[in-house]
């Protein structure tokens, strides 16, 4: 797992749980979602205002370990590793606006790749402090999510 006994004891003392979920018959979206996506990070201060900056929401930043939301309420979790190896992440992110997205991020001044054109979406990468490349694709969602 990616989570200790600390990690899990911090987050829980900022996020009151309040038990399970019912499913019901007027809701459209999916019954399941990702939870959890890791990737490791030299820096967690670095990664923080990065994974800010491309529009996550931070949830903590502890000792080992930063914690952000994206939409539908999966969580990165950047694990701290100075000795981290660049690479691939091993997901991808989803943007309403491909074009958009990829001009903001820069005119931020992050490492972005040319958007290609895919048989199913466009694309570009994001590079973050690490030097793990991030897969942006456009959405081709089918209903609420």
């Amino acid at each position: 797992m990616w989570w200790s006994a600390p990690v899990a004891s911090a987050y829980s003392d900022r996020h009151a749980t309040t038990g399970g979920t019912t499913m019901t018959t007027t809701d459209a979206r999916p019954a399941v979602w990702t939870g959890h996506l890791v990737v490791a990070g030299r820096d967690l201060e670095e990664s923080a205002s990065f994974y800010n900056e491309i529009g996550m929401r931070q949830v903590a930043v502890l000792d080992d370990v930063a914690i952000f939301e994206l939409r539908g309420g999966t969580h990165l979790v950047v694990r701290k590793e100075p000795h981290a190896e660049a690479g691939p992440a091993p997901w991808d992110l989803m943007v309403d606006d491909i074009a958009a997205t990829h001009a903001d991020w820069t005119s931020k001044g992050l490492d972005v790749s040319p958007i290609e054109k895919g048989p199913i979406h466009e694309a570009f990468t994001v590079t973050d402090p690490s030097g793990n490349t991030i897969a942006v694709n456009s959405s081709h969602v089918v209903g609420p999510v």
